[in-house]
């Protein structure tokens, strides 16, 4: 079986190499419709586990700065609040977007907020979870990844579903990489900025998710989103862009009132 499969795997590896959009070299090869489909299994799973919130506000200011965000890159999103304490938020490929309400009761405006989002749709338009696939399958599982995509419910189905990036709660921990951080970083604070959000909020923002960690077990979001000093050091050094970019919006009557 390994004869058969090295052959494909050198094919798709030597044919796989594309860009991401901060210009890194990503090995990606499995099929974006399959990975659409994990993420939207996954995302069909969490909306029958777990409770939606009914809150006329957080659904209001939630749905109000993912869809400006969104505006930016197109396409249809579904954005669901849900109804937890944890501070958490998520984006998955087959453009789903989740956030909990802890998270929205942490923040303290609407660009930080916008600073989540936009960092966890960065994931989705970098192709990180195909990339993470593909080389989990090219490294370690040869071609029974793939098989596990129409196997979800199975313990490598849930390996799988893992590399979403879900997180810890789910019971399928697989957190991004340090380098996927500072790319999800950088796209999402220049996806906030193009939507007229202030992105010098974003260094706020982790900031205060450092000192909510501080003292006690690490947030969820901290623990399946590794923060560290390099990530706001990154970040303003950035900032000269984003703000050109956010001046730019600005200028073009992009001022989002979602408070």
């Amino acid at each position: 079986m390994r004869k058969k499969i090295f052959p494909v795997l050198v094919t798709c590896l030597l044919s796989a190499c594309i860009t991401s959009p901060t210009g890194r070299s990503q090995l990606v090869f499995m099929p974006e419709a399959q990975i659409d489909q994990m993420g939207l299994q996954a995302f069909d799973d969490l909306k029958k586990q777990k409770p939606i919130s009914t809150d006329s506000k957080y659904n209001q200011v939630t749905n109000c700065i993912a869809g400006a965000i969104t505006r930016e890159i197109g396409g249809n999103w579904e954005v669901v609040v849900f109804k937890d304490n944890t501070p958490n938020a998520f984006a998955l490929p087959g453009n789903k977007i989740g956030v909990h309400t802890g998270m929205l009761q942490l923040v303290y405006n609407q660009d930080q907020l916008a600073a989540v989002i936009g960092h966890e749709v960065g994931h989705v338009l970098a192709k990180h979870s195909n990339e993470r696939a593909s080389q989990e399958m090219a490294v370690n599982q040869g071609l029974s990844v793939i098989q596990a995509v129409s196997q979800p419910q199975t313990a490598l189905g849930q390996t799988a579903l893992g590399m979403l990036g879900v997180g810890a709660q789910y019971g399928i921990l697989m957190p991004y990489s340090r380098t996927h951080e500072s790319e999800a970083d950088v796209i999402g604070v220049d996806l906030m900025a193009k939507a007229g959000f202030d992105p010098q909020q974003s260094i706020g923002l982790w900031q205060k998710m450092e000192r909510a960690s501080q003292g006690q077990q690490p947030l969820e979001f901290m623990s399946t989103h590794p923060s560290h000093a390099t990530r706001i050091q990154d970040l303003e050094k950035h900032m000269p862009q984003a703000m050109s970019l956010f001046q730019q919006a600005q200028a073009a009557g992009k001022q989002p009132h979602c408070n």
